[in-house]
């Protein structure tokens, strides 16, 4: 047998039930990180942290994630894509609860690295997963899916602003509500996901006894997740920033700039499987690289306040465009085997990535140093020819 799968529109796995079980999982963990996000300046309150223990705590979730991915690639081929997912989730809202009620910094630590344990999993199982439901339906989906993280994440930080105008909690006193009131939502959604999430294949990598090996676009895969990875993770979290900064405006104001990245991400996605079906993958990948570069490139040169917000508009545009696409192939054509080497890629850039601007901005400055995602974001284009045209073109593994 080979990677690719072999499903129908008539299988569980193309019904709209499907469809919502798998939209659910993406919503409710990016709903989970957007909270432990979203409370990480109260828990450094509530902690007395200093910037390097937070720092410490982010690669915690980076590494555990990382080594995770690795992991529930191979047992998604190997006993499906939904185990791994739904087995994911709890060690997720496991991470919440520890953070929650976390009294020292070696326990929020621990509960971190529950966070990149479950994430890991849980990201490269619903990936797979979601891949399979795509290929059942005989249409493109992805982008859909990555849609509704993205409204995830949005809901779990909003969660924090909510919950303090809400109840009047103000400071490190907002951690414990937030992340519990998360948590407890997210086993309400897993005991539903238990019933409707359907059934996964498992994905087998051997023709005649022979271990086929991952086929080479993987990496080509893998090289252009560094690229999308190292733009999205830069937009995220220096976009605020920038825009204060150059714009010479307050940090209120500032945050227009990742607001502007985070809705056009939304709504790219939303339409982002539309936009496959007409033109395809490989179309739709190479125009998002031409957004995000000329957006990064438009951020490099303008100073003025509504050209930042357009150029950051751009960015979110562009990249919200890419990783859906680039996810689906790697899943196309290998499963849970190569979707784990591509999105470990995309997912270290996303969080090293960032720091590595950050060392830039002190040599460069915050303005010059948007060259680079700018130029990554280039090397996309031409990277983009390397995708199959259509998903009949799919070779699998």
């Amino acid at each position: 047998m080979t990677g690719l799968i072999n499903t129908t529109s008539t299988s569980p796995l193309g019904s709209r039930l499907a469809a919502g079980a798998v939209t659910t999982l993406f919503t409710v963990n990016g709903m989970l990180l957007g909270g432990y996000g979203g409370t990480l300046p109260a828990l450094r309150d509530r902690l007395d942290l200093t910037a390097p223990q937070i720092a410490t705590m982010l690669f915690c979730v980076g590494v555990a994630g990382i080594l995770s991915m690795q992991i529930g690639g191979r047992l998604a081929d190997a006993i499906g894509a939904r185990k791994v997912s739904l087995a994911g989730l709890p060690v997720v809202i496991a991470a919440a609860v520890i953070v929650a009620v976390a009294p020292t910094y070696p326990v929020a630590v621990a509960g971190s690295v529950c966070l990149g344990l479950g994430n890991g999993a849980m990201d490269v199982g619903m990936n797979a997963l979601g891949v399979q439901v795509e290929q059942a339906r005989r249409k493109p989906i992805m982008s859909f899916f990555h849609a509704f993280f993205s409204v995830g994440n949005f809901i779990g930080a909003g969660a924090v602003l909510l919950m303090a105008l809400a109840f009047s909690i103000t400071g490190a006193d907002i951690v414990f509500p937030v992340l519990i009131t998360l948590a407890g939502i997210a086993v309400l959604v897993l005991v539903l996901l238990t019933k409707i999430t359907p059934e996964a294949a498992v994905v087998e990598h051997t023709v005649d006894g022979v271990r086929r090996r991952i086929p080479r676009l993987a990496w080509l895969l893998g090289v252009m997740a560094l690229a999308f990875g190292l733009a999205e993770g830069t937009a995220v979290d220096w976009s605020a920033l920038h825009v204060t900064d150059v714009a010479s405006v307050d940090a209120t104001t500032g945050s227009l700039g990742l607001i502007a990245v985070s809705a056009f991400m939304v709504v790219i996605r939303l339409v982002g499987d539309r936009l496959v079906t007409r033109y395809g993958r490989r179309a739709v990948v190479r125009f998002g690289g031409v957004c995000a570069a000329l957006g990064y490139l438009a951020v490099t040169l303008v100073a003025s306040l509504p050209l930042l917000i357009i150029g950051w508009a751009l960015v979110g545009f562009g990249v919200g465009m890419i990783a859906p696409q680039v996810y689906a192939v790697a899943g196309h054509i290998g499963g849970g085997r190569v979707l784990a080497v591509v999105v470990t890629f995309g997912y270290a850039a996303f969080l090293m990535g960032p720091a590595l601007i950050g060392f830039l901005v002190n040599h460069l400055g915050i303005q010059h140093a948007m060259a680079v995602p700018a130029l990554l974001s280039g090397g996309i284009i031409a990277l983009a020819a390397t995708m199959p045209k259509t998903d009949e073109d799919l070779t699998p593994a």
